[in-house]
């Protein structure tokens, strides 16, 4: 099964994020935040961590427009909240994951960063992870200094062990917040 990583920002000064994609070898770090900047954070707006991964000797790609958590198109909504499961079947979210796949393929080390610590409250996990398996590729969640979740770990804290099946059919996965 091919890899690749994901990251959340949240609260971490820039050395801490750098020491947790230096243990995982990680070279190319792919911003999915469909805003990337931070109120909170400012080392991660776009321009200033583009900088800084460069001069860390990191490629920075910006895949939000395409793979991020909050699409502009209304009809991949549910009352208010984001639907992954209509967003995944988009041809604006297929182009990225497909990107993703290539870069897979070529066991480039690649982690994809938005700015949820938590990867059981973030479309990394909830959408991207989730559609990866079906390629046969896992996404493992760094959540610190040579520590990771695998994907199914995620998904398992995600649905209190239940794993993607329900009572009523395949789980789907809806944003936190309604956003609309």
């Amino acid at each position: 099964m091919s890899t690749l990583y994901s990251i959340g920002h949240g609260n971490k000064t820039f050395e801490e994020f750098d020491k947790e994609l230096r243990s995982f070898d990680i070279q190319y770090l792919i911003d999915v935040r469909t805003k990337p900047f931070s109120k909170w954070n400012p080392t991660f707006n776009q321009d200033i961590l583009k900088c800084l991964l460069q001069r860390y000797g990191y490629t920075y790609v910006y895949m939000g427009d395409s793979i991020g958590g909050m699409p502009n198109d209304l009809s991949c909504y549910t009352e208010g909240h984001i639907d992954y499961a209509k967003v995944a079947e988009k041809d604006f979210f297929q182009k990225g994951l497909t990107r993703l796949l290539v870069a897979a393929e070529k066991e480039l080390r690649v982690a994809i960063m938005c700015s949820e610590s938590e990867p059981e409250k973030c479309h990394r996990s909830k959408l991207i992870g989730q559609e990866l398996m079906k390629y046969g590729i896992s996404l493992n969640h760094i959540i610190g200094v040579d520590k990771y979740q695998s994907q199914e770990t995620v998904i398992a804290i995600l649905t209190k062990g239940l794993g993607t099946m329900t009572l009523f059919g395949e789980e789907t996965f809806l944003s936190r917040k309604a956003l609309v």
